[in-house]
């Protein structure tokens, strides 16, 4: 943080490094393991702050991507030939749960078209 020997550190400069320390405590002791690990070797508090943006962008990117993906599976969902009416549900009902654990849910009526629509037509 500071450049200067310790032993030239003014008050100021304790100050700086003791409110230093206290943040990365406070981020270390927050963070799960695995975003530990990507940002303990980080020396600074800026640094260590520049890579939990980096890293919380990259992963809203990819919650977006997700659920770019399963919102297609859904509106391309068909009953399959030869499936029962459970596995379907079953299906269905996996499809709907990560959509809503992504942060898209459907209404009821929604969801009932959507069952409508999916089914064949005998």
């Amino acid at each position: 943080m500071l450049e200067k020997p310790r032993s030239e550190w003014t008050g100021e400069d304790k100050k700086k490094a003791n409110l230093e320390n206290v943040a990365k405590d406070i981020l270390y002791k927050t963070l799960d393991k695995n975003t530990f690990s990507k940002i303990n070797m980080c020396p600074t508090i800026k640094e260590i702050w520049e890579k939990l943006i980096q890293i919380c962008e990259e992963n809203e990117q990819t919650k977006e991507n997700k659920l770019s993906v399963v919102m297609q599976k859904f509106e391309n969902l068909k009953m399959k030939a030869g499936e029962t009416l459970s596995e379907f549900y079953e299906r269905f009902s996996s499809l709907v749960n990560e959509l809503a654990a992504l942060g898209k849910e459907y209404g009821n009526r929604e969801v009932a078209l959507k069952v409508m629509r999916a089914l064949p037509r005998e």
